[in-house]
């Protein structure tokens, strides 16, 4: 597989990634939650602090995507060991990490304050565990990407 059809299944899987966030962040979740009112209006007070807290966990994932695009421009540019992209990488893993902690507690505050319910707590538990292993995975590729860059940089001044 060469850089520009890998750059090309990058982007496209970013594309796709893009929409289904879109229609989870902005029709799924919305319309589940409103159904859950109408089902149980005892937990109306509910709906608008759980749908903004999870409006707000949009707002990372979507950074993460516009790094991984720069990064896909990159590789397709035969720039895919760069200490740019090993920035951007760190910029995922710390992204990922800080989401992780705002999601976890979020619903440890949700959970004290009678807003969520325990088994919803232990999959938002399953949910920032993922998050926190895309953060070491990236963090993992960033110092591989630096050294592969110094590497290369090293190499270019030697030939």
């Amino acid at each position: 597989m060469t850089q520009k059809s890998l750059a090309k299944w990058m982007k496209l899987i970013i594309i796709l990634l893009g929409l289904c966030g879109a229609a989870c962040f902005g029709i799924i979740i919305p319309i589940i939650g409103s159904d859950f009112v109408t089902r149980y209006p005892e937990f109306s007070y509910c709906f608008l602090p759980w749908l903004i807290f999870i409006l707000v966990t949009a707002v990372p994932c979507y950074s993460v995507l516009v790094l991984g695009w720069k990064i896909a421009v990159s590789v397709a540019s035969d720039n895919s060991f760069s200490n740019i992209n090993a920035k951007r990488l760190r910029c995922v893993s710390i992204l990922s990490l800080a989401t992780s902690i705002y999601f976890f507690g979020g619903n440890t505050v949700f959970l004290v304050l009678g807003m969520n319910h325990p088994s919803i707590f232990l999959v938002s538990c399953l949910i920032v565990f993922v998050g926190i292993s895309i953060s070491v995975a990236s963090a993992v590729l960033s110092y591989l990407v630096k050294k592969a860059a110094a590497l290369q940089e090293q190499s270019d001044l030697t030939i």
